[in-house]
């Protein structure tokens, strides 16, 4: 079982950074392949980044190549989304998950646990 505590979530304007974090509990993180997603209001929850279990595979949305960057530190059961340049279509819930096979993907289902969501509001 894996819980997950996602936070750094927050107002920032068009242009700006941030940095969220997903904390996890659990024995087996370092075996688990890791992604972020979003849900814009009254939109369907998309794939941002993913990361596998050894953090030396990862896969980026085309909407946020270049711009985003997903990490992890095993020791600290912690993956992070480094987001840069961000514009307001970026708006929405970020969620953090965790799926049993350590490769990434971009399917949500194929991932088991998920965290409950951080809120990223981007002005322009």
């Amino acid at each position: 079982q894996v819980q997950l505590v996602e936070s750094g979530g927050g107002l920032v304007q068009a242009g700006g950074s941030l940095r969220l974090s997903c904390a996890a509990s659990g024995r087996t993180f370092s075996s688990y392949g890791l992604g972020w997603f979003r849900q814009a209001p009254g939109k369907e929850r998309e794939f941002v980044a993913a990361i596998s279990w050894t953090g030396g595979s990862t896969y980026d949305a085309d909407s946020v190549k270049g711009r985003f960057t997903i990490s992890r530190e095993n020791a600290k059961k912690t993956v992070y989304l480094q987001m840069n340049s961000l514009k307001p279509e970026d708006t929405a819930v970020y969620y953090c998950a965790a799926r049993g096979s350590g490769w990434v993907d971009r399917d949500s289902s194929k991932y088991d646990y998920w965290g409950q969501g951080t809120q990223v509001t981007v002005s322009s």
